[in-house]
């Protein structure tokens, strides 16, 4: 396995291994909240300060911050290289501590313009239209996580450091911390407890988000030894003289631009999700949790080991190797994101059951969160496959271009989510399905703003796609190898259905496990036998291994 692809195994252990622990930690907090007033509280209160820490933190750092590092350690300038790193590490700890102290000031005015669906809520209590005010609640808990962000870009500040010098599972297995962190908090919070009480919902809530406060600093902790050993010359400082910093500065604007207008997207859904009905933000965030482990476990994964690459492949004379770089990590990005789509579309229900049916999560919420998974899934393969053709801008020193078309791809999915989410808030679960009828609490305008999503998302690609062809000749097209991927995940989803059906009663976590590993298993096998040559990867270095073993 090449060098790149050994760095891609090492991102997406790292990722998966955060993912696994996140998981656990969504499950814990889906126990008592499900997707209730408090579950929409704590995602929104944890998307404040993520808006702000994806705005400076590693989408940015990996744009502006990569690329020149890896060239100057590509030149052998370890000296210069060091002293860059410092002076921007002194540059982002003075514009994440600013913000974060404004974000705790200022908790008040940014919930109710992040969430103005909630400022209603004190007058639908008093009206006896709802039972919870979710506007105080939201503003105690930004007020406690917000510092988190100012650390979390730091650590962002590391994961580069990192990445430029090929150590990659770290900083990526560093958030499981932080998913530790909060774990504990509302396990110690809720020991014991049997009834979960409006009051304890309460103090489960403060706990989860002092975990998050901790568990940021653990994440930032952990990788600090490991940056200390690689780095060379390094001496902070908040100058702009110090060499590439005011190269990382130009294209620093265009990129939090662009990551702005990403922020943006997610900030608008949360918005639009907190003026239909309550549950809708909760449920675009379990939702949201698992459609985003493929898109970090192989997308991000990719992205991040290829972007030093073409970096430094970008500094060579001709870079005539960018090509096929880029065309193998799209087909290598298809090989797992197609079957991940698939399966969710297939399979999804199952495994929102498996992993948050419990406690308060019932089948209302079950079946909520599927729709909303399967509404994203649709454009799962385009979003991934999106990230790695960011980053190829990047490697290029181009930042306008995917800044640009982000934006035209946030508009795509307002113009198209605005009107499908009220056309399908109207719906209840219970007029859905006949099994919840009664059920007048949970509705679909959700499921609107994550197809609108997906729709963005194909057109994101298609615009990437046109804008690098004639800047990178030779890239060949995707679209045959994801079409014979999609027909073999297809007729593996139509087993692990079968089989699904066959199975006596068991528990649905159990069922889960055991259908879903047959589906992965029926893949992998039948990509080894079509001959597909992404599956050698993975299926080819199991079996080696087999055999030496026997």
């Amino acid at each position: 396995m090449g060098g790149h692809s050994r760095g891609a195994v090492q991102v997406a252990s790292g990722i998966l291994a955060s993912r696994l622990v996140g998981f656990l930690r969504d499950r814990a907090i889906a126990h008592y909240f499900g997707v209730g007033p408090h579950a929409d509280v704590f995602r929104t209160a944890l998307r404040g300060p993520n808006i702000l820490q994806n705005l400076l933190g590693e989408g940015t750092v990996s744009a502006s911050f990569i690329p020149i590092y890896s060239r100057l350690l590509e030149e052998g300038r370890e000296e210069e290289a060091g002293r860059f790193a410092g002076a921007i590490l002194g540059l982002l700890l003075a514009v994440a501590g600013a913000l974060a102290l404004l974000g705790v000031l200022l908790a008040g005015p940014i919930v109710t313009v992040l969430a103005a669906g909630f400022v209603g809520d004190a007058a639908r209590v008093a009206a006896g239209a709802a039972t919870i005010d979710r506007f105080p609640l939201t503003v105690t808990a930004v007020r406690i996580i917000f510092p988190m962000t100012g650390v979390l870009v730091l650590a962002a500040w590391a994961l580069g450091v990192l990445n430029s010098h090929r150590r990659f599972f770290v900083p990526y297995v560093a958030p499981v911390l932080w998913n530790v962190a909060i774990i504990a908090a509302v396990l110690w919070a809720g020991w014991g407890l049997v009834v979960p009480t409006t009051g304890a919902l309460d103090r489960l809530l403060v706990a989860a988000c002092l975990g998050a406060l901790a568990g940021g600093v653990l994440q930032l902790g952990v990788q600090l030894p490991f940056v200390a050993r690689v780095l060379k010359g390094f001496r902070l400082s908040f100058s702009t003289r110090v060499g590439g910093v005011r190269e990382a500065l130009a294209a620093f604007g265009p990129v939090v631009a662009g990551r702005g207008v990403v922020q943006l997207s997610a900030y608008l859904d949360i918005f639009l999700a907190s003026l239909i009905a309550p549950g809708a933000v909760a449920a675009l965030g379990w939702a949201q949790t698992l459609y985003m482990l493929p898109v970090s476990l192989f997308g991000m994964s990719v992205a991040a080991a290829e972007l030093p690459e073409l970096s430094r492949a970008s500094a060579r004379p001709g870079a005539g190797d960018l090509a096929p770089r880029i065309s193998s990590s799209l087909r290598q990005m298809g090989f797992v994101t197609m079957p991940s789509a698939v399966g969710y579309l297939a399979l999804g229900y199952l495994l929102v059951g498996g992993i948050y049916r419990t406690g308060s999560f019932g089948a209302s919420d079950t079946w909520l969160v599927y729709l909303v998974l399967a509404g994203y899934s649709l454009g799962l393969v385009a979003a991934t496959s999106s990230r790695l053709l960011q980053s190829a801008f990047f490697a290029l020193g181009d930042t306008a271009t995917p800044s640009k078309i982000a934006v035209q791809r946030v508009l795509v999915a307002t113009v198209i989510g605005v009107p499908l989410m009220l056309a399908l808030d109207r719906w209840r679960m219970g007029q859905l399905l006949p099994s919840l009828a009664g059920d007048d609490t949970l509705r679909l305008g959700a499921v609107g703003l994550a197809a609108a999503a997906a729709v963005a998302a194909w057109f994101e690609l298609a615009r990437l796609w046109s804008a690098l062809r004639p800047r990178v000749a030779g890239i060949a097209s995707p679209l045959g190898p994801l079409a014979r991927m999609l027909a073999l995940a297809a007729a593996a989803a139509l087993l692990g259905a079968g089989l699904w059906w066959l199975l006596p009663p068991l528990p649905v976590a159990l069922t889960a496990l055991a259908v879903l590993t047959c589906y992965a298993c029926l893949y992998l096998g039948g990509a080894h036998l079509a001959g597909v040559p992404e599956a050698e990867a993975w299926v080819g270095r199991v079996l080696r291994r087999l055999r030496r073993r026997a």
